[in-house]
This record gives C-alpha cells, sequence and structure tokens, in this order.
C-alpha cells in the first residue's frame, strides 16, 4: 500500500490550545486543493478534519492526526491521549455533549463534532478506552461515492 501513497504527514495536536485549533485541517485543505481533489469531497475531509481536531484540542492533552492520499481514497486516522468516551453510543447521538461552560462559551460543544464526521466519511470506525484515549479511522472515497 505505501508504494501507491500519493501525500502523507502527520499533525500534532495540543489538548487545550485554541489558539492553534484547526490548522492541521485548515493544511489538509490546502494540500488537497493543491492536488487537485474535487472540491465537495475536501469540504467533507475539511469538515470531519476540523471536528475530530477540536474533541482532541477540547477533551485530550495530546493528538495526532495522520493523513494519506491514495488514488482512490482519502485516509485519517485521529489518536488522542485522553480521558476516552464513556459511552460511544451516546456520544454519537446529536446534541449530546460533554463540553464544560467555557467550551461552549467559546462557541464549542454543540454536540454535533462525532456526528458531523461520522456523516462526513464514507468509512467511519471509532475506539475508545476511558482514561486512555481515542482513535478515529475516517475513510473517504475520491469517486465521490458516499454511503
Amino acid at each position: 500500500m505505501t508504494s501507491d501513497v500519493v501525500f502523507q504527514q502527520n499533525f500534532a495536536i495540543h489538548g487545550g490550545d485554541f489558539v492553534n485549533a484547526g490548522e492541521s485541517s485548515c493544511k489538509i485543505r490546502i494540500i488537497l486543493k493543491e492536488i487537485g481533489v474535487d472540491a465537495e469531497i475536501i469540504r467533507r475531509v475539511a469538515i470531519a478534519a476540523y471536528e475530530a481536531e477540536m474533541n482532541v484540542v477540547m477533551y485530550a492533552e495530546l493528538g495526532k492526526m495522520h493523513f494519506m492520499v491514495t488514488p482512490k481514497k482519502i485516509h485519517l486516522t485521529i489518536e488522542d491521549k485522553g480521558q476516552g468516551i464513556e459511552n460511544i453510543e451516546l456520544a454519537m447521538q446529536p446534541g449530546y455533549s460533554t463540553a464544560t461552560e467555557e467550551m461552549r462559551e467559546m462557541g464549542f460543544g454543540a454536540g454535533m463534532g462525532l456526528p458531523n464526521i461520522r456523516k462526513n466519511a464514507d468509512v467511519f470506525n471509532i475506539s475508545s478506552i476511558v482514561g486512555k484515549g481515542t482513535t478515529l479511522k475516517l475513510t473517504f472515497e475520491l469517486n465521490g461515492k458516499q454511503n
């Protein structure tokens, strides 16, 4: 699989760093535009990347986002070290949030992060261990077909 990689990059994400939040997803959007990916796919990837990045900033100590483009797919893997998600099924429900009042005052914590990620990715896998962290594995088809 590594022989057909068009582009890949890793991004570090720091928990609590609201000043730089969104940088990784912005860079991904620019890279995808430069390599000629369809605008609708770029939009979907950027939304999912941003939401995932914000979840790391809001709920984890640190995380990393691995971004890889192959001729047919875009892969995003986001891994964090943090509190983890106690009830994934509940966290996937639109409107459910564990955001603090401070996060809400900054305009975050509407409970749409994970649902938006799932809605925009063609393949969505999440795993989490309470007290350890969360991993998201996302795939976007470059042919534009969405589930």
